[in-house]
């Protein structure tokens, strides 16, 4: 089997300014068709990125009987109908993250899926970056003891108010943006689901948004996570990972850059302030390109499953719906079952 042909639905910005350039770069990807509701911005980014077909509707590239998957890009309430069309119109589907707007939509999904029997998966690009594969690695073998607390702040400020972020009732807000990140981190680094997660949201009056929201999560055993997300505060991320017997600092641990070499500092703690840590260097890379060759490989049957299946993605969403419950109830609350 030759390279996955994709096909990319819509124009957005991480697609046509990450995602597509780096999957042109793939061993075992191609990107062959591109499709806007607007034609001209289809053909525009079409040309700027060297791909072959341009279509002015979603339907267009699903008809397409040379595209073997499709890339789902779309705004958050745009992800569950657009994967179930693709995946109706026999393509696999990578989307992006959060998978939907809750967890019933991350079982239709689910139920399509089996339905089809096409791919499908959501698009947490961290899990195929050398450094968090170092990290886990690190954390599992007892280099730093044993895993106590994850803490994670990753934050922007956007305040467009047309800007999708900005806009509640599509899923905007930095909960479902980024704060999946740090849930998604401490899922994988604890390796298993929190018992239970209480959050607190601080809604902007305008649009109504999460733009600072904060939750623990308690994996019980004396192990907790904790995460800040912001849309209006500085613009920053670190996640720090604590044991018995060390600590692990990833300083740049969701926006990776493309070509270089990212850092992680492992601390036995001996020195204050961190002094006696040292410096790990992860591979060149870039994580865009290692997430869809990882696809493309499920897809030709060389890897057992997608890099983040949909149950994953379900139990990621149970806790966002957790957290946001939380915050109105102002009490504990337990993640759905997935």
């Amino acid at each position: 089997m030759g390279k996955i042909r994709w096909g990319v639905m819509g124009v957005a910005r991480i697609a046509v300014n990450k995602v597509i350039p780096a999957m042109q770069k793939g061993q075992y990807s191609e990107v062959t068709a591109i499709a806007s509701r607007d034609l001209a911005k289809a053909e525009g980014a079409a040309a700027d990125l060297g791909i072959a077909k341009a279509y002015g509707s979603y339907e267009e590239l699903l008809d397409d009987p040379e595209i073997d998957a499709i890339y789902n890009p779309l705004p958050n309430h745009m992800h569950v109908p657009w994967s179930i069309r693709s995946a109706e119109a026999g393509k696999h589907v990578l989307c992006e993250k959060p998978i939907g707007l809750n967890v019933s939509d991350a079982r239709k999904l689910i139920a399509t899926r089996d339905r089809t029997g096409v791919k499908i998966g959501e698009a947490f690009m961290i899990v195929a970056h050398p450094q968090w594969i170092r990290v886990i690695e690190l954390v599992h073998s007892g280099a730093i003891g044993e895993l106590r607390a994850v803490q994670v702040v990753f934050s922007y400020s956007n305040v467009n108010p047309e800007n999708i972020r900005n806009k509640a009732d599509i899923g905007g807000g930095g909960l479902m943006d980024i704060g999946c990140y740090g849930i998604k981190a401490s899922r994988m680094l604890f390796g298993r689901e929190p018992l239970r997660v209480i959050g607190l949201i601080d809604r902007d009056q305008a649009f109504g948004t999460d733009r600072l929201t904060s939750a623990m999560l308690d994996f019980g055993g004396g192990q907790q996570a904790s995460f800040t997300c912001s849309t209006q505060m500085v613009a920053y991320q670190v996640a720090q990972v604590f044991g018995t017997k060390g600590r692990i600092e990833i300083e740049i641990p969701f926006n990776a850059v493309p070509g270089e070499a990212m850092r992680i500092r492992v601390d036995d703690g001996s020195k204050v302030g961190g002094a006696s840590a040292r410096v790990e260097l992860s591979d060149i890379c870039d994580q865009y390109t290692l997430q869809a060759d990882e696809f493309a490989l499920a897809i030709r049957g060389e890897r057992a499953d997608v890099p983040v299946t949909l149950e994953d993605a379900a139990r990621n969403m149970a806790v966002i719906d957790a957290i946001r419950n939380s915050a109105d109830t102002r009490e504990w609350e337990v993640p759905e079952s997935v």
